[in-house]
């Protein structure tokens, strides 16, 4: 009991705090119990520590808002890839579908392209997606290239007939002597409906002495095909066609036995046998 009034009286003892003000000789004197001295130190220690706690976890708070809104963004970009990557997937299982390199090549969207669908702080997966954009990318210009090439190359007949005069050296029907036969000659009946067997552009639409009413079009990738002694044309010069689209009306004009077609086919500025592209492909009628 003694031990514990003895502590008691310990901690109310007075405890003087001078304060020695600079510019005055008189100093000021706190007297605090000791309780009250100790108390203050703890309290003082506490409110720092919490104050220290506090300012760390809103430095973090901040960081890690910072670091969630940029990956936040960094994901939006990935799903963008991934949807980009799974559109570019789709379309390569649709143009896998068709049996053919033909169908296949006729059914490429050209128009469909892929974008830039940005760069993640993740350089594995960054590197993955480079390569595979670059990948389709590649793919995809490849196939418009050959698609390109595949509408540009004739194929097909122009109209449905018999040969008569076939591609090579022969016996002018119409003066005797060997000369070059420049195409083949189709006999079809005045009127029948001719189709340009690839897509291209008028570059001449009308009258050309022996040819009669011609049209010339010319398909790029070094191609242009003929069509001679026609009873009328439907297209003009400029004029953009697709394979299969009617050009002109069968007849025999110019310098002509009968009512025929005369279809030739050049490539880079040569004549070449019609009948290799019309082999290779089915009826464009």
């Amino acid at each position: 009991m003694y031990k514990l009034k003895r502590f008691f009286r310990r901690l109310f003892t007075p405890v003087t705090i001078m304060l020695i003000p600079h510019d005055s000789k008189r100093t000021i004197n706190l007297k605090l119990p000791s309780i009250g001295v100790v108390t203050s130190v703890i309290v003082w220690l506490v409110g720092s520590v919490y104050v220290v706690s506090a300012a760390i976890d809103t430095i973090e708070y901040y960081h890690m808002k910072s670091r969630l809104n940029f990956y936040m963004s960094q994901f939006v970009e990935l799903k963008s890839t991934i949807s980009t990557l799974e559109k570019a997937e789709a379309e390569f299982k649709r143009l896998l579908s068709f049996k053919s390199k033909d169908r296949i090549l006729e059914n490429v969207d050209t128009r469909v392209n892929l974008h830039d669908a940005g760069s993640l702080d993740m350089e594995l997966l960054k590197d993955q997606i480079k390569n595979t954009i670059e990948k389709v990318t590649d793919i995809r210009d490849f196939l418009k290239n050959q698609k390109d090439i595949y509408m540009a190359t004739p194929k097909g007949w122009p109209i449905i007939g018999r040969t008569t005069s076939e591609f090579g050296s022969r016996e002018n029907p119409m003066h005797g002597g060997q000369e070059f036969h420049s195409g083949l000659d189709i006999s079809v009946g005045t009127g029948n409906s001719v189709k340009v067997t690839a897509d291209g552009i008028v570059s001449f639409a009308g009258w050309s002495a022996g040819n009669g009413n011609l049209v010339v079009v010319e398909h790029g990738f070094g191609y242009s095909t003929f069509y001679a002694h026609n009873s009328s044309i439907n297209v003009r010069v400029g004029q953009k066609v697709k394979r299969g689209e009617v050009i002109s009306h069968s007849g025999s004009t110019g310098n002509s036995t009968g009512p025929h077609l005369h279809y030739e086919v050049w490539h880079n500025g040569k004549a070449v046998n019609p009948m290799m592209f019309i082999k290779e492909a089915k009826n464009v009628s």
